[in-house]
């Protein structure tokens, strides 16, 4: 068991390991660098050329070799110093720190509430498995696991925000609501938060159920659920008790990794709804070349990811105690 943990703690922080690595070296090779975009855009804005030069002449770095760039920033990464952003002109860490706390709040109440529809309609159509409820709810379930988050975020902002104008269409909270402990501002960052839920929630929530469908059916055929048919117990009770306890544990491993797979997915949505998360300032930090700011993010999101991933393998089996930890994660 001891060799079993030790073997996930390492292939954890070798992923993060290689996935830093090649981070560093794709982000570098993406055309442009961020002198080039920082001209280009004073030279939009209508800039004296003298002035953009003295900007540019300022910013200016003596250039070194890849592996002495790669051996700072990781000697800079393990010393806690994710560097400043040379677009905002502020430590890497400050930018995370404030932004980070509003994805996870978005992306975590997203997840849960689209698990808990999943859950409870999947069950449902399993129950009536072959009925036109049945054909019908499978047939929603594919049409809205179809639609891309974005494309319907889009649609949200058009029509809720602009044409009726119910919700607002960008920012995390209202103009003058500063965050703390209160009824104001938990209302108004919900209200806020509730167009990016939205569209996370109705395009994922038809594959969860669609999983849960196909766990309830496969639990439903299983001898200990005919025992307790027989012995007459509440169809309530064997839903809850038996069938439903039971089908939810495999959407265990899919309910956090999930939150990880939509941290990165808040990238699009997060610039659609100019929702000042970690999506958003990846996106601002892509289009400016921003390398620190982007290497920080996607550090974020990946150590988010590989995380998940490592909480679900150790703690699966314990619960489900039919799993034995060693023997049936070895197959991943």
């Amino acid at each position: 068991m001891n060799n079993y943990y030790i073997k996930r703690t390492g292939r954890a922080v070798l992923t993060l390991w290689v996935t830093v690595t090649l981070t560093f070296g794709l982000i570098r090779a993406i055309p442009g660098g961020p002198l080039e975009m920082l001209r280009a855009r004073l030279v939009r804005q209508g800039v004296d050329p003298s002035r953009i030069d003295a900007i540019i002449q300022s910013r200016q770095q003596e250039s070194q070799p890849i592996y002495v760039e790669y051996y700072e920033y990781m000697s800079s990464l393990l010393s806690g110093n994710l560097g400043e952003s040379f677009y905002f002109r502020e430590p890497v860490s400050d930018i995370i720190i404030d932004a980070l706390p509003w994805t996870v709040f978005v992306m975590v109440m997203a997840t849960i509430i689209l698990f808990a529809i999943a859950v409870v309609w999947g069950a449902l159509i399993a129950y009536k498995e072959g009925s036109t409820f049945d054909t019908a709810s499978s047939g929603l379930s594919i049409l809205l696991s179809s639609v891309p988050f974005y494309v319907l975020g889009i649609l949200f902002v058009v029509v809720f925000s602009y044409k009726f104008g119910v919700f607002p269409a960008r920012y995390r909270t209202s103009p003058g609501v500063s965050p703390e402990l209160s009824f104001l501002f938990i209302q108004d960052a919900l209200y806020h938060a509730a167009l990016p839920i939205a569209s996370v929630v109705i395009t994922q929530v038809g594959l969860q159920t669609l999983a849960m469908r196909g766990n309830s059916i496969q639990v439903l055929g299983e001898d200990f659920v005919r025992v307790a048919r027989l012995r007459g117990l509440s169809d309530r009770r064997i839903a809850t008790r038996y069938v439903g306890r039971n089908a939810i544990l495999p959407m265990y491993t899919g309910f956090l990794t999930l939150i990880g797979f939509n941290l990165g997915g808040s990238v699009i949505l997060e610039e659609i709804f100019t929702y000042t998360g970690i999506g958003y300032y990846m996106f601002e930090a892509l289009i400016n070349r921003d390398y620190p700011l982007m290497m920080g993010i996607f550090l974020v999101i990946t150590t988010a990811l590989v995380l998940s991933v490592y909480i679900a393998d150790l703690t699966y089996g314990l619960i489900d105690p039919r799993v034995k930890s060693g023997d049936s994660n070895e197959a991943y």
